[in-house]
């Protein structure tokens, strides 16, 4: 079975990959910005008709889309989250139209939910910023693409490679700073938001899991821990992992408009489970320890 991943140098892409590669009946082709991947493309600015002469080449039985944008202004997002999904969907019409196309969308596509209720895909989606929209427009390429398509709207996810443009990545670069030092204080926003967080392995799973189902998928299935934790116990975790000494503060207004606006997320990860077979394997505390021991090692 022939894969390409999309995306294979960012965080979750990298994990796919890896995760795919691991698999004796697969193989792997890797496609994105760097000069080291099989197919040099970035979904931002290619050709429709230059991305499909490369997707021909490649005749892929199935496409991973990981590549995404989590920072950055509104026209960066909108050109990786929104442009890059539907020039992808049109390349694979022309050139590979029999081929599988899982694309990861996000949980920040639904938005503001009320407390104590884990959402299902059937919720509406009124994303709260231009990440979460972005995000949901590719979402809605690819749904209405006609393609063999899913989309897996992942959770918070945390593991090794977490960049410093979401919370857990930034925190640990922070914790990394501070090192031992007693005195030593890291000023975070309000950490008393509830998330879904899900383990990185876990999300590649899910992905190949929908990459060899039987049968046509669901339109979107959400990805994530199953449950909402205080963004404060991830903070915590981190803290212990990294031998922290100092004071964590929280300066209340600090935080991001996202957490401000979206005060609980948790999402139903019923339909993965029932169509994939998939439910989450990895702990909070074993995702904060893959996430601190790949990068920030600390000093002994």
């Amino acid at each position: 079975m022939h894969i390409l991943v999309l995306g294979n140098t960012g965080y979750l892409g990298a994990h796919v990959a890896e995760h795919l590669r691991a698999l004796l009946d697969m193989r792997v082709l890797v496609a994105g910005r760097s000069p080291a991947a099989d197919i040099t493309v970035d979904l931002a600015t290619a050709r429709p008709k230059d991305l499909a002469a490369l997707l021909a080449e490649a005749a892929p039985d199935a496409v991973v889309n990981c590549a995404g944008a989590t920072g950055g202004d509104a026209v960066t997002l909108a050109e990786v989250n929104a442009r890059g999904p539907a020039l992808l969907c049109a390349a694979l019409r022309v050139a590979a139209p029999g081929a599988r196309l899982v694309h990861l969308g996000s949980a920040a596509e639904y938005g503001p939910s009320e407390p104590g209720v884990r959402v299902t895909e059937s919720a509406a989606t009124r994303p709260a910023g231009p990440y979460g929209a972005t995000k949901l427009a590719g979402t809605l390429a690819v749904t209405a693409s006609g393609l063999d398509a899913t989309v897996l709207r992942v959770g918070n996810p945390v593991g090794a490679g977490a960049p410093s443009t979401g919370l857990p990545g930034r925190v640990a670069r922070l914790l990394a700073d501070a090192g031992h030092d007693p005195d030593a204080e890291l000023r975070l926003g309000d950490l008393s938001a509830h998330r879904d967080f899900v383990d990185a392995r876990d999300v590649a799973r899910a992905a190949r899991l929908a990459v060899m189902a039987a049968g046509p998928l669901p339109p979107v299935l959400n990805i994530g821990g199953g449950d909402a934790r205080p963004v404060r116990d991830l903070v915590r975790l981190l803290a212990e992992a990294a031998g922290f000494r100092g004071r964590i503060v929280e300066a209340g207004s600090g935080g991001s408009a996202r957490s401000a606006q979206v005060s609980w997320q948790c999402s139903d990860i019923t339909a993965a489970r029932d169509t994939l077979g998939w439910t989450p394997t990895h702990t909070l505390d074993a995702s904060v320890a893959a996430l601190w021991a790949a990068e920030w090692v600390p000093a002994r």
